[in-house]
């Protein structure tokens, strides 16, 4: 089975391909709020699965940090009008402190490819 890695760096590969099976670094967004930082992590979540032959309707699993809980239905909100219906994955969400003090929000996605 061969394994393609897309936007390889030292450190990391943003997209990882096995067995039918897409990989998903962990995306971060730009913004003040934790609603604008999800709408453009999630932005960017949408172009790696385009990118890998995915898209929303086909991601299977998606696990969410937040820097503080109090951003749960916030960051919800975004969420749930990005996922299209009928089509949510498994997923969980918890808290964590983050890379830089300004994130408030990561995704990691794991999709099928279309």
């Amino acid at each position: 089975m061969s394994i393609t890695r897309m936007e390889t760096g030292q450190r990391m590969s943003k997209i990882v391909i096995h067995n039918e099976t897409v990989y998903l670094c962990g995306q971060v967004g730009d913004g003040e709020s934790v609603a604008d930082q999800t709408r453009d992590c999630l932005s960017r979540v949408d172009a790696l699965l385009e990118q890998a032959g995915s898209d929303r309707e086909h991601i299977l699993q998606a696990i969410v940090w937040l820097a503080d809980m109090a951003d749960f239905a916030e960051m919800n909100a975004v969420w749930d009008a990005w996922v299209p219906e009928g089509h949510a994955p498994a997923r969980a969400c918890g808290e964590a402190k983050l890379a830089r003090d300004s994130l408030r929000v990561e995704v990691i996605v794991t999709a099928a490819v279309k």
